[in-house]
């Protein structure tokens, strides 16, 4: 992984100072909470519901184990002993005291972390893939580039109050796990006939009150250039977004005012004037930055062991959870294991610090010492070697981590929603938990395939309801929380946006719904068929008229 440098130690250690101060003088009455506001934005602290909520960045989703532990410490002595994993690979805090954020963000900068721009109209936390580094089907490691972006857009004075949020995603892989479709800027890396490595730029995607999936932009983008193209886009956006309202003030709506054609010929004219600038990455420096993220010392291991073997053949539970939740490496006789944030008995993301703790344990033991955040809100341990894959299991087991469902109808990714956030319409929480409930069912869900299942609280779409082969959505109804549920989301390289099946839910009614949604699928269902190909072949009519042919109330 990539360490701070003393530049890199030096600002982060500055800024702590300077908020300790801000922090100080909003204590004693000095700045108003007005005045406050900007500045705690800046380092990822917002005022929720019930208290403040410290969003802290994990940057494409890259833990050590000792930043685990001091995560798990903050959860159990500032918080109320738990963590929340989001979908940007970042760790939220629920239930922070103002006062004693500074001393939070001294402990995160101890360890090279902080909660710098995971707020505000800024250029927010970079995400990637999950397996990056180790994934069979990686043609370019994105690692070093995300860093990169990240090392240019952290501080950057010219981007520091853009017209609203804006999210980058690095993907270097021929399947995309990274969402890149769905981002304000999104990255493919690929590499050209010649072998260099170069980019696939797209623009103007994003979810919330208009989803719409990005546009490329640009192609055969050479790495030398990505900073000083991405820079070209966010002149162009920085100086003709909208900031007379707040809703169409995304990158997205600029790019669908102006075309994606128009708003590339603006971009290239731009980047005339910046290409082969200072900001151009030179060969020393990607040098420099890779090698952060070389190989770590693997072990010369055969393709398989005798006695993992045979543990598959007789342990069902043991098979089935492989099945889920261990994918192929590229180094022979390793594989890399998804640790399910889903066990139906928590909040969809949630951690405690026990768990965390665990996790920095296992991390050491078998990993490399190194934890992998997903954005549909697991962890990831990258390197176990197949031999070590029952004892992980059944370590995992012991801390509840060991839900064979990833990629199944319960491995629901959910926002905080009204629980908590003071935007949110109605609460995430409780319906995912209802939902899982309903589908307690391993053997049924494993049986019903790849089926994406994802809540948002609000507009926003923090949960990514808009890509989620089912979505949920909380509404408001006259001071009422309802749910809207839409169909047919997928993301990846394919990435589509769901259709509302028509009018909203009360809370009580969403496991029926659900449940009729997916007798549906069962019935109309071709064999193996997943859900979003009999989505596609039969069309939401036969959904929409199951769903509502006993809830007249609603039709």
């Amino acid at each position: 992984m990539y360490q701070y440098d003393r530049f890199d130690q030096t600002i982060v250690d500055e800024r702590v100072e300077q908020y300790r101060d801000q922090v100080r003088r909003r204590l004693s009455g000095e700045l108003s909470e007005e005045e406050f506001r900007p500045l705690r934005l800046q380092n990822g602290l917002y005022l929720q519901r019930h208290a403040y909520m410290l969003r802290v960045a994990i940057p494409y989703g890259h833990l050590r184990s000792d930043q685990m532990r001091t995560l798990a410490e903050i959860a159990r002595d500032y918080d109320r002993d738990y963590g929340h994993f989001s979908t940007r690979t970042n760790i939220q805090y629920n239930w922070i005291e103002l006062e004693k954020t500074p001393d939070i963000l001294r402990k995160l900068a101890d360890v090279q972390m902080h909660a710098i721009q995971t707020s505000g109209n800024c250029i927010r936390n970079i995400t990637s893939d999950q397996f990056a580094g180790v994934a069979p089907d990686e043609i370019v490691d994105p690692r070093p580039y995300a860093e990169i972006m990240r090392q240019w857009s952290t501080f950057h004075p010219e981007f520091a109050w853009l017209p609203r949020k804006f999210k980058i995603a690095v993907s270097g892989t021929a399947q995309d796990r990274a969402a890149v479709l769905i981002h304000d800027l999104g990255v493919y890396l690929s590499r050209d006939a010649n072998g260099q490595v170069v980019a696939r730029v797209l623009a103007g995607g994003g979810l919330g009150r208009t989803p719409i999936i990005g546009s490329v932009i640009k192609e055969n983008l050479p790495w030398q250039h990505l900073l000083t193209y991405a820079e070209a886009v966010l002149r162009v956006y920085n100086r003709y977004g909208r900031r007379d309202n707040i809703y169409k003030a995304r990158i997205k709506i600029l790019v669908k005012a102006l075309g994606p054609e128009k708003f590339a010929e603006q971009v290239e004219a731009e980047w005339a004037h910046l290409k082969d600038g200072p900001a151009t990455i030179t060969q020393e420096e990607l040098e420099r930055v890779s090698a952060g993220f070389a190989p770590p010392a693997y072990e010369k291991l055969t393709d398989t062991d005798p006695v993992y073997e045979k543990h598959l053949l007789e342990n069902r539970q043991f098979a089935r959870w492989v099945e889920r939740n261990v994918r192929p490496h590229r180094v022979r006789g390793y594989a890399s294991v998804t640790l399910s944030l889903k066990p139906g008995i928590a909040p969809p993301g949630d951690a405690t610090s026990a768990q965390m703790f665990a996790v920095a344990d296992w991390a050491d033991q078998y990993s490399f010492g190194e934890i992998r955040v997903t954005h549909e809100q697991n962890l990831v341990l990258a390197d176990v070697r197949k031999r070590d894959l029952y004892a992980v299991w059944e370590l995992a087991k012991s801390q509840n981590f060991a839900t064979a469902n990833i990629g199944l109808l319960t491995d629901i990714i959910a926002c905080p929603g009204g629980d908590f956030c003071s935007l949110a319409n109605a609460k995430s929480i409780p319906i995912a938990l209802a939902i899982q409930e309903r589908f307690s069912d391993l053997d049924y869900v494993y049986d019903l395939g790849e089926l994406s299942l994802n809540i948002s609280g609000c507009m926003n779409s923090c949960g990514h309801h808009h890509v989620g082969n089912i979505g949920v959505l909380g509404v408001d109804k006259d001071g009422a929380e309802w749910y809207q549920v839409s169909l047919g989301g997928e993301q990846g390289e394919g990435a589509k946006l769901a259709r509302v099946i028509g009018p909203s839910f009360k809370a009580e009614q969403m496991p029926d719904v659900v449940s009729k949604v997916i007798e549906t699928f069962v019935a109309h269902r071709n064999g193996d068929e997943l859900f979003i190909d009999t989505y596609q072949r039969i069309g939401i009519a036969p959904f929409k008229e199951r769903v509502y042919a006993r809830d007249t109330e609603n039709a």
